[in-house]
């Protein structure tokens, strides 16, 4: 019986230590994926609420896979409901820009360049090397995040920095 009422998600101080918890690495995790266009930390927040408003449907111990899925679902639902969008700004672009020719010629095939050796990671590689390089994370941490080993995520992160340095021309991370 105390274990129950330990482990009820619908008591304030027991959602507010999951939100604490969870709520940096799911936002990391949605910008790693999805990138930073689609408002993952909005996602983030979407998943808590639809994690309250079932809280007596959701045990403790499958509370950090229901965010995730949660989130990723919300996250797929935006690009979906964005590529409608872009198809409408597509046909109703107006652009200006005050930037020589050259600094955005040169902008855009870096990024184009970026693109296409981002695009050479697979998924895994490219959480992973974001999650260790971008936010700072470490190994264990990404590990237990991602639910796999210490190793495997060493090797992913090791076999990314590979492939982007062989792609773009000084890459180096300190």
């Amino acid at each position: 019986m105390k274990k129950d009422l330990q482990e009820n998600i619908c008591d304030e101080s027991v959602f507010k230590h999951i939100y604490n918890k969870y709520a940096k690495d799911l936002t990391a995790f949605l910008y790693y994926k999805y990138g930073g266009q689609h408002s993952p930390s909005d996602k983030a927040q979407d998943a808590f609420i639809q994690l309250w408003n079932n809280c007596k449907k959701v045990t403790l111990d499958k509370t950090k896979s229901f965010l995730f899925k949660v989130a990723n679902n919300l996250m797929l639902n935006e690009i979906k409901h964005q590529k409608v969008v872009l198809k409408y700004q597509k046909t109703h672009q107006v652009k200006e820009d005050y930037e020589t020719p050259e600094f955005i010629l040169e902008q855009d095939e870096y990024y184009e360049c970026y693109k296409k050796v981002l695009e050479k990671l697979t998924e895994e590689q490219r959480v992973a090397f974001l999650l260790n390089k971008v936010d700072g994370k470490k190994h264990i941490e990404i590990a237990e995040m991602l639910g796999v080993t210490k190793k495997v995520v060493e090797y992913r992160i090791y076999s990314a920095f590979k492939i982007l340095k062989s792609e773009l021309k000084n890459f180096s991370i300190k």
